[in-house]
């Protein structure tokens, strides 16, 4: 175990130490994000900082760490990876369309599925038993894969946000690996928190004022390894493996449902970029950049403390806190305007019985 921990801090340095020259060879290759009407960045800045990040976890994992994991699904995952990594690169140089990156990511999510051999399998559901997936397997694990890897996308607006919400949401599925899921072997948690130091080892780099951004390279090869990482503790789904890393995930995720909410009642077309995702309407609301980071920071931290909790209580108890994370949620996603500010059906309904709670208050005193 100390060994693994030494070559886990040997991963971080080799990750700040090549991400100057990644930022170089992004500036020669032209993958660069000009400032526009939907940047916050005011100078050209190199994007293609997963590239560090893909390189260093990769060094790790074949030269560092090569003993602790089976040959067969690793490779089935590192090609994946590099479907992904090459979608992203192309897309941070050249700017590929959304259909184009979304086969880059289906394809990539076919390689998991057939070669990896990771997928969901089985659903429990309290009550009514167990149910074999059958042919729903293979469309269901490449939904998991796509949402998830365009939810991490879709939060890389600020310096060091998806790098630092990344961390925190794949620390908490590493503890959950080793302790709570389950897992076979070890040996995903080993995976996971590998990917976490070469991600800790980039962040310096990435933080504000960032020197180079993730670009769609580092973006999607973080949400694309979160979703297969997650899946090998989903393989057979019950209630609480299917929620938690949900609720871990629970900033990007919400920050995507909400966005695809928002486009819908505004008769927009989903896949249109807009500037009213959470970093926006926090900055919108008087924040600075680094506070609106480190303010998500806190949101992912509540998340994945609350995720920490499930495997600790029993059904019903899952039940309820699962309610009351909906419902606070609810709460400050309405009291921060991400849907619009005309849209707060939980804050007026709120509202209406104070108001009628102000009006009688001897009912109540009675």
């Amino acid at each position: 175990m100390f060994s693994i921990i030494v070559k886990l801090f040997l991963t971080m340095i080799i990750a700040a130490l090549i991400t100057p020259f990644v930022r170089k060879l992004a500036f020669v290759l032209g993958a660069v994000d000009n400032p526009n009407a939907r940047r916050v960045n005011k100078k050209p800045m190199p994007t293609m900082g997963g590239l560090a990040i893909f390189i260093a976890f990769n060094f790790s994992v074949f030269i560092l760490l090569r003993n602790q994991f089976p040959s067969h699904e690793l490779f089935g995952i590192t090609l994946g990876e590099c479907i992904i990594i090459l979608t992203g690169m192309i897309d941070d140089i050249r700017e590929l369309s959304p259909k184009m990156k979304m086969l880059g990511i289906i394809i990539a999510g076919l390689v998991i599925y057939f070669l990896a051999g990771i997928r969901m399998n089985i659903v429990s559901i309290p009550g009514l038993g167990t149910f074999q997936l059958g042919w729903l397997s293979l469309p269901i694990t490449l939904f998991w894969i796509m949402a998830i890897t365009n939810a991490v996308n879709l939060i890389d607006g600020l310096d060091g946000l998806a790098t630092g919400v990344s961390i925190i949401a794949l620390f908490t599925m590493g503890v959950m690996a080793y302790f709570f899921l389950a897992v076979a072997n070890t040996y995903v948690a080993i995976l996971i928190f590998t990917l976490v130091a070469a991600l800790i080892g980039f962040l310096p780099h990435n933080f504000h004022p960032a020197k180079i951004f993730l670009g769609d390279t580092g973006a999607l090869f973080i949400g694309f390894m979160i979703s297969v990482l997650s899946l090998k503790g989903l393989k057979n789904v019950t209630f609480i493996s299917l929620i938690i890393p949900v609720i871990i995930l629970g900033v990007p995720i919400t920050d995507t449902v909400y966005a695809m909410l928002r486009r819908i009642l505004n008769k927009r077309p989903i896949s249109e970029a807009d500037k009213h995702h959470l970093h926006h309407r926090l900055m919108q609301l008087g924040l600075s950049h680094r506070q609106t980071v480190l303010v998500i920071y806190g949101l992912a931290l509540i998340f994945a403390f609350i995720a920490l909790i499930y495997p600790l209580s029993t059904l019903i108890g899952g039940i309820l806190l699962t309610v009351g994370v909906l419902f606070g949620l609810e709460l400050f996603v309405e009291s921060i305007g991400l849907v619009g500010e005309d849209r707060q059906p939980l804050l007026h309904l709120i509202q209406r019985i104070v108001h009628k709670m102000e009006r009688h208050p001897g009912d109540h005193e009675e």
